[in-house]
């Protein structure tokens, strides 16, 4: 069978092509099923080209090949030499069972788990999700690492005793579904998007507080919705660059606003940015104009569910597959088989992670 494969070779360089491996056989309490639907994430592309420079990329025979700075090397060391299977999730058919598992043969199921940027794939029939009657494979597919972010967002706030949030790079798939679910669950969000024409996407879903980050009074909203929100918590899928201490400076304007006194250490409620993504990989830059009492770090999903146990990740599951075509749905701008996702073309499409386009590849 065919599965995507990237390799970091000893003397620099990135191999990104199909590769064809023995099909996996079924144990007892596992399924195997054909991968019908499965989506380019960010949370994928680290693997697919790790620190390559795509811009110099070649096609060979069944993909293409880039060369890894020597940076870049340092940081891949580990995997070196070592064929990594590729892709997060995706859905598909039962199309066989072990034992405990035969009555999901037909069944439509999705997956998470890696390894799904292939023909097939088996895994244990308790971790995957079983889909709706009548949902398609692309109703699925993205039924895992989007969904359980946002609705993991939400969690951390009530977790965490916060009261509302902020999240940038909003107008992706993923800060969409959570306009969704903050609006029926009561919850202030306050949204970071980069253009005008972000703005009308959100507002026109429902969205309440959307801010440009390219507008000249950028910095007079964030304050006066942090100010309305009360907003402590922020989820930053950006990354690189001022934006995280921008939020966090906004907050502590917001907080000594309503105060009405000063302290030279700044206001004693926590502030807290989590950064969850990498769009932009140049290095984090912040002024240290709030104070004392701020946190910044990084946010992982399933880290993130073991802190919240296994009834709840199971209940958010649960969710996820009631809300599928709704609150949860996912939009692609681009669909390819397996040959077609790791041409140069398509590599560069998905490789630039830009809003608007998501990729899903469709083996067959």
């Amino acid at each position: 069978m065919r599965q995507i494969h990237s390799t970091i070779t000893a003397d620099g360089e990135l191999i990104l092509a199909v590769a064809e491996v023995p099909e996996p056989e079924v144990g007892a309490g596992e399924i195997k099923l054909r991968i019908e639907a499965a989506p380019i994430n960010p949370s994928d592309i680290g693997l697919l080209t790790g620190a390559a420079d795509v811009s110099q990329m070649v096609a060979i025979d069944g993909g293409i090949r880039a060369p890894v700075p020597a940076a870049g090397m340092r940081a891949m060391a580990a995997r070196v030499g070592h064929a990594m299977p590729c892709g997060n999730e995706g859905a598909g058919t039962v199309v066989a069972a072990g034992e405990g598992a035969e009555h999901l043969i037909g069944r439509r199921v999705a997956i998470i788990g890696g390894a799904t940027y292939a023909d097939y794939r088996v895994v244990k029939a308790a971790e995957a999700l079983l889909l709706p009657e009548g949902a398609t494979a692309e109703q699925g597919a993205s039924c895992f690492v989007n969904p359980l972010t946002a609705l993991g967002f939400v969690e951390t706030m009530r977790h965490e005793g916060h009261n509302a949030i902020i999240h940038t790079a909003a107008a992706s798939n993923l800060g969409q579904m959570l306009v969704k679910i903050c609006a029926a669950d009561g919850v202030p969000l306050v949204n970071i998007v980069r253009s005008a024409e972000q703005v009308a996407l959100l507002e026109a879903i429902g969205a309440t507080h959307v801010i440009d980050s390219s507008a000249p009074d950028f910095m007079k909203k964030l304050i006066a919705a942090c100010t309305e929100t009360g907003a402590t918590l922020a989820f930053d899928a950006i990354g690189g660059g001022g934006l995280a201490g921008q939020i966090l400076t906004a907050m502590e304007a917001a907080i000594n606003a309503r105060a009405g006194g000063y302290s030279r250490y700044g206001s004693e409620v926590l502030k807290q940015v989590y950064i969850y993504g990498g769009l932009d990989m140049a290095p984090t830059t912040f002024n240290r104009g709030f104070g004392m009492a701020w946190a910044m770090g990084g946010w992982l999903l399933f880290p993130r569910m073991k802190i919240f146990g296994n009834a709840k990740f199971a209940e958010l599951k649960q969710r996820v597959a009631n809300e599928l075509t709704t609150t949860f749905a996912s939009h692609y701008s681009h669909r390819v088989s397996l040959a077609q996702m790791v041409s140069p073309e398509a590599v560069a499409g998905w490789q630039a992670r830009r809003t608007g386009q998501k990729y899903l590849v469709v083996p067959d």
